[in-house]
Order: C-alpha cells, then structure tokens, then sequence
C-alpha cells in the first residue's frame, strides 16, 4: 500500500478556514492571498482524494468526509506543534498558574497538563481547580496567569473560546419527583453561593412565573450530580462533565423555561505577556476545539 504524506501547510489553511467561516479570512489570518490558500485546499483534496468542503450560501459547509478529515486534522497539527515545542521545550523555564472550572477538570485539564508538560518539562505548573468568582478574582489580582472561565457579561471577544448550551438536569433512570401540576415549589440542587448557573437557573424560573426552593446544596460538582441523579433536585448547568446518571430533560415536556447558551472565556492576567502563559493558551485552545462539538466553539 502506498501512503500518502499530506501536506501540513495545506492541513492548517483547512483548518483555519473551517473555523473562520471562510478561507478569505484565513487568508487574511495566515497572511497569505486567498488563492494561495485556495490552491493549499485544492491540493489537500487531491491528497485525500476527497471533496472536503462544498458552498452553502455565502459560506462554506464540510462535506460527510470533511467532517470526518477535520478532527483528523486537527490532531495531526497539534501533533506536529507539540512535537515542535518539545525541540524547543528546555529554552522555556519558570512556572505558570493555571485556573479551571470543576466541570473540565475531568476532561480537559488532564489533556491539557499532559501536553504542556511534555512540550516544556522545565516549567512547573500550578494549577487550581475553582469557582467562578474565585477565578476571575484571582486573574484580576494577577494570582493566576490563565483561567477557563464562565462568561459573566465582561468578557471581550478575544477571551471567548465556546458558546455552550445550558440545559435542565434530572436523574437519568427515572422521572424527576417534583411536578409541575403538584402544586410544590420546583426544587433545585445547586452550587453554593455566590454561583452564577445557580444564579440564572433562578432568574428564568421567576421569569416563567414557576416557584421554586433550593433542595440541595454543595460546595462541589460531585455532590450536585450525586443529588441530581438521586431526584433531590433540578439542575442547571451545560453539558460538560454530566454523567451517566443524570440526563437532559425537555424543558417543554417538563415545563420548563428554554435556556440560551453561556459563554466560555480563557482569561489571561494583566501581567506582561510572557511566551509561557501564551504556549499554554494555545493549548488550552487546541484541546477544546478538539474535544468540543464543533456548534461550539469559536474560531479564533
């Protein structure tokens, strides 16, 4: 069998313009002419010998073997990066502190350190698992390097990184107790105050006219799913990190508010930028949009 090397210019224009919406804009971002990245597409087709992407609109759409080729895409150039940053990784040495909400530290945060430490074996890494609040306080008093945050409203457009769906949580083997038609007070499992999920799920309930007391509350995410799988209360919060045993209930059949979607911010202090926070940004970045629907994320 003959394989077929493909080209790693060509694989990081499709990839920039995929996530940009087009490939004039990546054109703009990579800073070469857009039938210069045209032809790096064109090529990248006849490397795989597949159509990747087709016109929708004045856009752009992947195509079945698009979708497939883009994650594959995105590893390989995450691949060739940290293999280049692992050359380089012993020029870089210090340490950097690093801020994470709960929800990504099962998922993200382990992928993240891994990667980071391969590539710069010299820098230590400090790293906090947090509350909201807590996080975006401590960046802004320059106690953390880098955070993964919430979006409070503050956030400007370079900080964000994904638009998540926020959605009611129940027990997943059985219906919630509480019903609408009951007459009781809707119950709620949340995080401890100061919490701003907690804070919205309460909003849209007094919006919708649905009466409400807080059931069950924890200072952790692991208490909130345990409560919420045992049907002491409902939950807000977005997909990520949900286990097994807690399911997304239809707000409509349950009567519930429809929700929007909540903002995910890398926030980075007002210290001078310095080329370690900045390589564990692009990291942080690398995984998400790797490990997130693609609905989600934001190009950068």
């Amino acid at each position: 069998m003959r394989f077929t090397n493909l080209d790693m210019d060509a694989l990081r224009s499709f990839v920039a313009g995929i996530e940009a919406g087009s490939f004039a804009l990546a054109a703009d971002r990579l800073g070469r002419s857009t039938s210069a990245v045209s032809a790096q597409l064109k090529k990248l087709e006849d490397q795989t010998g597949t159509k990747l992407v087709q016109r929708a609109g004045r856009g752009l759409a992947l195509t079945e073997g698009g979708e497939v080729f883009l994650s594959y895409a995105r590893r390989l150039l995450n691949l060739n990066d940290e293999a280049v940053s692992a050359i380089h990784g012993p020029e870089l040495e210090g340490w950097v502190r690093l801020g994470i909400q709960e929800d990504f530290g099962e998922t993200v945060l382990p992928q993240v350190l891994g990667r980071f430490a391969r590539a710069h074996p010299k820098v230590r890494i400090e790293g906090r698992i947090g509350r909201n609040v807590e996080l975006r306080e401590k960046v802004a008093a320059g106690h953390l390097d880098l955070a993964l945050a919430w979006d409070d409203g503050t956030a400007t457009r370079a900080d964000r990184i994904a638009t998540l769906p926020l959605c009611w949580l129940g027990p997943a083997d059985e219906e919630p107790l509480w019903q609408m038609n009951a007459g009781e007070p809707l119950p709620l499992a949340a995080l401890e105050a100061p919490c701003i999920l907690r804070n919205l799920a309460c909003g849209y309930l007094d919006q919708a006219g649905i009466a409400w007391r807080v059931a069950f509350v924890s200072p952790s995410l692991a208490g909130l799913w345990a409560a919420t799988a045992a049907g002491l209360g409902i939950a807000l919060r977005t997909p990520v990190g949900r286990p097994s045993s807690v399911r997304v209930l239809d707000a409509a059949e349950h009567n519930l508010p429809s929700l929007p979607t909540l903002g995910l911010s890398l926030l980075s202090s007002a210290t001078p930028h310095n080329q370690i926070s900045a390589h564990l940004a692009t990291i942080i970045r690398q995984t998400l949009w790797g490990s997130l629907p693609e609905a989600w994320v934001l190009a950068a």
